[in-house]
């Protein structure tokens, strides 16, 4: 273990710095320092992605920056270590993090928040893991982006029509909220981009929805989810429904009907973007915490962590997608609230609140019980879908609810102000689509300039 200078003061750690751990720490830094103790934030990442802006960041209507919110800007008050918790042994009340250098160090606390959130669930598809990328991160993002934007240029050019074809055939799996509105947004900067170059035609790009279920989105009726189908169609996307990724080995994907296992269609694709579901992060497997068949940390509706026998932990807290939280409303699917920002966002609330009552205050608790506001989807410009607060929208309505709900929703006024001036400068200018080259890559011009060949780049 590698030594390390950190606050003797009594500590609550908080596992992840998401929107638990942010919204914790926010809530909890200035009053547990007043009170003598430390918070203690652990993530690898020195800021929290807001995950509902990613569609948007592809779609070049957000500056990648600005979907995020930095830790160290914005928790002044909070002890914040950039790496991964490895382990948790609550019994002697410490956790081991694995640090960038390859050191780990342990750090002792009085409480603990397992708030890692969750990532990308993905299946054992033969191919799947060499050639696609999913929606999770900022990076991510980016990188489909420039993905895209550089497949385009490079095909303009080409003369090899199968090649030409695989470089302009776009394919997002996972037709839930994430899926659809990327698929929307990379329509919509797709149709740009080719408006913009003359030796491209709209009808030389393929864009491809790929559902399993017979239905997308969830979360909005089944009137709408079917009006949205119609919608994409009519811009050019193909939504296969009841259709399931069989195989994607260098970039031949095999598509299969999930009624009869038999083959849909083939064809080549240089980009293929997976978002298909979630999983709890594992650091809830590698605790002495319980957790359920879906590897979710075991929690009450006090957001306190539950053992074996159903008994709340002392010291021990947790929210989020990382949790298997009651939903007291019952509207829950398995009794528990889903995975979502709004349940994330309002749990931690409850949370830090609780937690500083017990350890700090009066000792009385509050269960958490919200009911869900609905939810909005944007499609691209001036386009979107929802049922705010149970009010049906489509189309414009849907869209300007969508950008005001999540324009004051991700963390911080400094965030929501970048956000807002950056689409405001896009309404003026219009659509920023410059890919940015070889992010992978940078020392790439420099190499060159000292002669080294760009084949023997690491």
């Amino acid at each position: 273990m590698a030594k390390t200078i950190l606050s003797d003061k009594p500590r609550i750690l908080l596992v992840g710095g998401g929107y638990v751990g942010l919204t914790a720490a926010q809530r909890l830094q200035k009053k547990v320092k007043a009170a003598g103790g430390v918070v203690t934030l652990v993530d690898p990442l020195p800021y929290m992605t807001y995950q509902p802006f990613l569609p948007e960041v592809v779609g070049g209507h957000i500056e990648a920056r600005h979907a995020v919110v930095s830790h160290r800007q914005h928790l002044k008050d909070t002890e914040i270590i950039n790496g991964k918790v490895t382990s948790v042994d609550h019994a002697a009340k410490t956790a081991v993090v694995g640090l960038e250098e390859g050191e780990s160090i342990e750090i002792p606390y009085q409480d603990i928040v397992m708030g890692a959130g969750a990532g990308t669930r993905v299946f054992p598809i033969e191919g799947l893991a060499d050639v696609g990328i999913g929606l999770k991160t900022i990076e991510e993002a980016v990188a489909v982006r420039n993905r895209i934007l550089e497949r385009l240029e490079t095909a303009s050019l080409m003369t090899d029509e199968a090649q030409k074809a695989r470089a302009l055939s776009f394919v997002v799996v996972g037709g839930g909220y994430a899926g659809t509105e990327a698929v929307a947004e990379m329509e919509d900067i797709i149709r740009d981009a080719v408006d913009a170059n003359s030796r491209l035609a709209q009808s030389d790009v393929r864009i491809v929805l790929v559902e399993a279920m017979g239905r997308i989105m969830p979360e909005v009726t089944e009137e709408q989810a079917e009006g949205v189908v119609e919608h994409l169609r009519g811009r050019g996307v193909e939504v296969l429904l009841n259709t399931s990724l069989g195989s994607a080995v260098d970039g031949e994907l095999t598509l299969t009907s999930m009624k009869d296992k038999s083959v849909v269609d083939t064809f080549a694709a240089d980009t293929l973007v997976w978002t298909a579901g979630v999983a709890a992060s594992p650091v809830g497997r590698a605790s002495s915490f319980p957790v359920d068949e879906r590897g979710r940390i075991t929690g009450s509706a006090t957001l306190q962590i539950l053992n074996e026998e159903g008994e709340a932990i002392e010291g021990a807290w947790t929210a989020g997608d990382v949790a298997a939280i009651p939903d007291l409303t019952g509207a829950g699917p398995g009794g528990f609230c889903v995975p979502n920002a709004q349940h994330a966002l309002r749990q931690a609330k409850v949370l830090a609140k609780n937690l500083f009552s017990v350890r700090y205050g009066s000792g009385e608790i509050q269960q958490y019980k919200h009911e869900s506001l609905g939810t909005v989807a944007g499609l691209g410009m001036y386009k979107g879908v929802g049922n705010p607060l149970g009010v049906k929208l489509k189309g414009f309505p849907a869209w300007v609810a969508h950008r005001g709900y999540h324009g004051m929703a991700i963390p911080t006024l400094e965030r929501t102000a970048r956000v807002a001036g950056g689409w405001a400068a896009e309404m003026i200018f219009g659509r920023d689509f410059t890919p940015i080259r070889d992010l992978e890559q940078p020392r790439e011009a420099f190499r060159a300039a000292a002669g080294k060949k760009k084949d023997a780049a690491k």
